[in-house]
């Protein structure tokens, strides 16, 4: 009677160790930072090879049916550049004595303002255009911030053969601290992707940052010494101060085009600062993709 039961008996099946199960609990994750910690950079290096995948696709499918292609990159800086010469020549916009050629102070400024500009927009852009995919397919969220990374970087090495020919052209020899402006070209970006990082949760339930963020820049570029040298005097003057964009975009160009720097240490101080709220905005953006991902799916 045993021996007949143990040969009818059916087996137990144990779950497959290798399928990855996740658990949700109402527990915060901030109760572990450790573990967070790990998880976060873990699925930031894991996403490298999704993100190039991602950036490969949203650039295909950006020039694929476009006739201007590859010149709608350096379009921006031209047609900024072209609008401030025509004003400084006509005697509306007075700058002063430079130490380059107007065309090119404002060129160098205008692609620096563009880096930062593309690096505000990114993180949205690219989390708004994944909302399907983020409500279909689990996977690394810091790929799409990555990706969107990567077109922000693509578009700068375009925009810099503008530079190149621009230098070429009034035959403009780089100081020996051109390979500084490197640094600052880094320090403008991570200070306009944190501002985007801590605004995308926010722009993905309301669409409305997304567009006035156009609006804010064109309006945010006014106090800016992108197209001017920095004012001394003055209520411009006292903007200038409080904006933490002017430091970095000051120094920068005068890094490359001139070999004194006069803003290093506010520049110094904003980067660090942009650093520390940059992560705090990675962590937002990481508690908070989960909840987003849930109402879209919704």
């Amino acid at each position: 009677m045993n021996s007949s039961l143990k040969n009818n008996s059916v087996p137990t099946e144990k779950p497959c160790s290798k399928n990855r199960i996740s658990v949700y609990t109402p527990d915060s994750a901030l109760r572990n930072p450790r573990k967070l910690l790990r998880e976060m950079f873990r699925d930031l290096f894991s996403s490298r090879e999704l993100a190039w995948r991602l950036f490969i696709r949203d650039f295909s499918a950006r020039y694929r049916q476009s006739f201007l292609g590859y010149f709608w990159a350096f379009l921006p800086p031209i047609v900024a550049t072209f609008t401030f010469v025509i004003l400084n020549r006509s005697g509306i916009l007075n700058v002063g004595n430079l130490p380059i050629p107007y065309p090119a102070y404002v060129m160098i400024g205008t692609l620096l303002w563009q880096v930062f500009a593309d690096a505000i927009n990114s993180p949205i852009k690219t989390v708004t255009s994944a909302k399907s995919m983020l409500a279909k397919i689990n996977f690394p969220r810091e790929a799409i911030l990555l990706s969107g990374i990567l077109e922000v970087l693509f578009n700068f090495v375009i925009r810099l053969v503008l530079l190149i020919a621009i230098f070429i052209y009034y035959g403009i020899i780089p100081p020996v601290t051109a390979p500084l402006a490197l640094l600052g070209v880094f320090a403008i970006f991570c200070l306009g992707l944190m501002i985007g990082v801590i605004l995308t949760p926010i722009g993905i339930l309301y669409t409305d940052i997304g567009q006035a963020l156009s609006m804010v820049l064109s309006f945010w570029m006014l106090f800016t010494p992108v197209v001017y040298t920095p004012p001394t005097t003055g209520f411009l003057a006292q903007l200038t101060l409080l904006n933490p964009v002017s430091p970095l975009i000051v120094t920068t160009r005068e890094w490359l085009a001139i070999g004194a720097a006069s803003n290093v240490l506010p520049g110094l101080i904003v980067f660090i600062v942009t650093v520390v709220l940059l992560f705090a905005g990675w962590l937002l953006y990481r508690l908070a993709m989960p909840i987003l991902v849930e109402r879209m799916g919704g």
